[in-house]
């Protein structure tokens, strides 16, 4: 990667240098890191037409920006251990992707998570998701919020920082609650073992939420005071939302025709039914999350890379201070 991208673009001055997509791929070197059509297909979300190009034009330079992050932290830990006299072995470097609903940062953690562990060294990579912290339905029914699953108030939050700081301490085994989307809970005694991994990605709508002040005026740890890289995966209201849209209606003929789906009571709906549910949850629901919850925490983030109404990322915008 060129030592000095800065120099070939203007400084605006703010925390954020913005490249086009095009200036981004050109930061790339050459590298021999790549996925194959098969496997890209398993790892891109419903509906979700992220390409070759994409992958190589945009994920693989972010894998080569991570691995330099990942390489110099690395350094900094042992130079800090070996200042204060500390033999602690390294922990694992923990990435976080955020962004809305239907965005598709989930098809990007998963490109991540493939395109590191492909990356020099083959580092063992975990991913997982924030959905498994999520309160158990019989918890936010009581609490009168089941509609507003996915809010930050229906998060176990000190469950899942618990769960971070255990796997950043170097914690030999950590467990991460599942939870199902074809039930819409948490599956009871069931969990994901993850065993010192080299990298956590950590995947979440409100992952990069900042820590709440306590009743005195004190503020605790935020889940983001572990992260050691972020990403935000952004776009316009409109494209989100009628991305959503479709995936609601692509759902509605495939998972939500399963007799245990939990929506199989919307496989009935006719197709303008079912187009008025989406907008209605959209509206109510995933359109308030993300306009109070969510995109407020994009600033927080290491990188932002802004996608278009075509699903594909147009600019990427990297943090410098």
């Amino acid at each position: 990667m060129n030592a000095d991208p800065g120099a070939k673009h203007a400084d605006n001055g703010g925390p954020f240098v913005e490249l086009t997509r095009d200036e981004w791929a050109a930061l790339a070197d050459h590298t021999d890191i790549e996925i194959d059509q098969a496997t890209l297909e398993r790892l891109r979300g419903l509906g979700d037409p992220t390409s070759q190009r994409d992958v190589e034009e945009v994920y693989v330079p972010l894998t080569q920006l991570l691995h330099l992050h990942i390489r110099h932290t690395g350094h900094l830990y042992r130079a800090s251990n070996a200042y204060l006299e500390l033999s602690t072995t390294r922990t694992p470097f923990v990435i976080a992707i955020a962004g809305s609903v239907a965005v598709g940062k989930s098809t990007t953690a998963r490109l991540l998570r493939e395109l590191l562990s492909r990356s020099p060294g083959n580092p063992r990579v975990e991913l997982i998701t924030t959905d498994g912290f999520l309160l158990p339905n019989e918890v936010l029914e009581a609490r009168g919020i089941l509609e507003r699953k996915g809010f930050p108030e229906s998060y176990d939050r000190r469950a899942l920082q618990r769960f971070v700081m255990d796997v950043k301490s170097g914690a030999d085994e950590v467990r991460a609650p599942i939870y199902s989307h074809l039930v819409y809970d948490i599956l009871p005694g069931e969990f994901e073992v993850v065993q010192r991994p080299d990298i956590l990605i950590i995947e979440g709508l409100n992952v990069l939420q900042p820590a709440r002040p306590h009743s005195d005026g004190s503020v605790g740890l935020a889940l983001s005071d572990f992260f050691d890289f972020s990403v935000y995966v952004d776009a316009a209201d409109d494209d989100i939302r009628a991305w959503f849209l479709e995936r609601f209606l692509q759902l509605r003929a495939t998972a939500f025709q399963d007799p245990d789906s939990f929506f199989r009571q919307f496989a009935g709906l006719s197709e303008d039914e079912a187009t008025r549910f989406a907008h209605q949850v959209w509206d109510e629901i995933n359109g308030p999350n993300l306009d109070h919850n969510v995109r407020p925490t994009r600033e927080r983030a290491t990188v932002i890379l802004r996608k278009g109404s075509d699903h594909s990322v147009e600019s990427v915008r990297i943090r410098k201070i």
